[in-house]
């Protein structure tokens, strides 16, 4: 038998679906190959920007700029004095152990020439009344040497938390020199510090400091390309098994439909076909003659 039923609507059905998940499950896997590419040259930025010297904040950032995406993370300095009157919490953060809930604590620092640099200071219980600002812990006074990583201005499509409005008194769900520009009184440079160390050391019960960034994991991303591209190779091996078990399926049910047309109930192809009536009768008369005997 052919292979002819594969012209059949069910088939041809079959067939277009395969040949559609075919290059849908390629494309699949350089998707995941490309996140993968990309966490590693994410992990390598954030190695070096980690391991390079510390540089004073104000020759990497300005007002109004964007930070370059080379600089994130790049270990920054900066001096000048806390404005405590002004700083701002952001809601929906969460603490190093990853369980509790509550706000980043953000301290505008003004240096000398008069701008001034969101500081990090670190993460806070959110207290008893969240439509109020909450009790923060007490800010250092006079001069200060502050220490930490340089980070961009958080948008919603960075951070994935969504920007409110009529948010409580100075408080605020993103992490923005712009937005905060509306509550602080002071030019403000682009981005923020992540607050990672201060000189001279500040009163006790300071805020918990956010915890370096993992750069050492790659995800599972790699992974995936080469499943989907697996699966991209087994959709035409299946393809082919599919079809050489329908042929033979269809030779089966052919042979018993045949067999099954062969003889008729209750008789058998060797029995014997007897002889015509009229010949019998005949050799009968003759042999029983008398005519014929006394002749």
């Amino acid at each position: 038998m052919s292979y002819r039923f594969l012209l059949s609507r069910r088939w041809l059905i079959l067939t277009l679906v395969a040949v559609a998940l075919i290059p849908t499950m390629i494309r699949l896997g350089f998707w995941q190959l490309h996140r993968h590419e990309h966490r590693v040259a994410n992990n390598h930025l954030i190695a070096d920007s980690l391991a390079a010297e510390p540089v004073p904040v104000q020759r990497l950032t300005r007002p109004g700029a964007d930070l370059p995406k080379k600089l994130t993370w790049h270990r920054v300095t900066a001096t000048g004095h806390y404005d405590s009157a002004h700083q701002i919490v952001v809601r929906q953060r969460t603490a190093s152990d990853g369980g509790r809930i509550g706000y980043y604590l953000i301290t505008p620092l003004v240096t000398a020439d008069g701008d001034a640099v969101l500081v990090n200071r670190g993460w806070i219980e959110p207290g008893d009344d969240i439509t109020r600002f909450p009790p923060v812990p007490r800010t250092a006074t006079g001069e200060v040497f502050v220490a930490g990583r340089l980070r961009p201005d958080e948008t919603t499509a960075s951070s994935g938390v969504k920007d409110k409005s009529g948010m409580p008194d100075r408080q605020v769900m993103l992490i923005s020199s712009v937005k905060a520009a509306k509550l602080v009184p002071h030019r403000l440079l682009s981005g923020y510090i992540e607050l990672t160390g201060t000189t001279p050391r500040p009163p006790a019960g300071q805020p918990e400091l956010v915890p370096a960034p993992d750069h050492s994991g790659i995800g599972p991303h790699f992974a995936y390309a080469v499943q989907w591209w697996l699966f991209a190779s087994m959709v035409p091996v299946g393809w082919v098994v599919l079809a050489r078990r329908e042929r033979k399926d269809l030779l089966e049910a052919a042979a018993r439909q045949q067999a099954g047309a062969g003889p008729r109930p209750g008789g058998s192809d060797d029995e014997p076909v007897p002889a015509p009536a009229a010949s019998s009768a005949g050799a009968t008369a003759g042999a029983s003659s008398p005519g014929s005997a006394s002749e």
